[in-house]
């Protein structure tokens, strides 16, 4: 449902830069990880089960409330091709956020590692073990993990060319803030508008 509004929920801005910073930072982990074999890659390995379930959690609870809340219209002069665009981007960021972490998951568990977060909670396996499922899972995890960086990239320009470029509201729809409206100019001897 959309409504008729400019600006993303209170809610809504609040999960999408809540879900940035721990993509992001899970993004960076995740490269860490791989590519150390020092003490470092065990903690490293636990904040990364623990951020993917979060990120999980969130991109579910996200969803929910996209469903219910709606989303502002996209401004009306709009190309139909930057239309579909932004639909088909945010559909994949979506699938991807929700898919990420159930493949790790499921990885995990086809390798018969125990999957414990930080704080000593422990997530049941969701497949059975085996290593032919476990190498084609951490294809998968892998390869969709930098899909998701280069969606990322995309949606950073997008946002960044919606705001510097187009000005048409886009980016202010999601900040984290709403800016302020522009008040009336004040002429010579008038006081300002309260």
């Amino acid at each position: 449902m959309t409504r008729d509004r400019t600006h993303f929920t209170a809610l809504q801005r609040a999960l999408h830069w809540l879900m940035a910073a721990a993509i992001l930072a899970m993004l960076f982990i995740g490269v860490g990880m791989v590519s150390t074999v020092a003490p470092a890659y065990v903690p490293l390995l636990a904040t990364h089960k623990t951020l993917g379930i979060a990120i999980l959690v969130l991109a579910l609870a996200r969803l929910a409330v996209r469903l219910r809340s709606g989303a502002p219209a996209l401004p009306a002069g709009l190309p139909v091709p930057v239309r579909l665009a932004a639909h088909l981007s945010h559909a994949a960021l979506y699938g991807l956020m929700i898919a990420l972490p159930v493949i790790g998951w499921g990885m995990l568990s086809a390798a018969g590692y125990p999957i414990v977060l930080l704080g000593g909670i422990r997530l049941p396996p969701i497949l059975p073990p085996s290593d032919t499922l476990h190498a084609v899972l951490w294809t998968a995890h892998a390869g969709l993990a930098f899909a998701l960086f280069a969606l990322i990239l995309m949606h950073v320009a997008a946002a960044l060319f919606h705001a510097l470029v187009r000005r048409d509201g886009v980016f202010e729809s999601m900040a984290p803030v709403p800016a302020a409206r522009a008040r009336p100019p004040v002429r010579p001897g008038q006081a300002p508008a309260e």
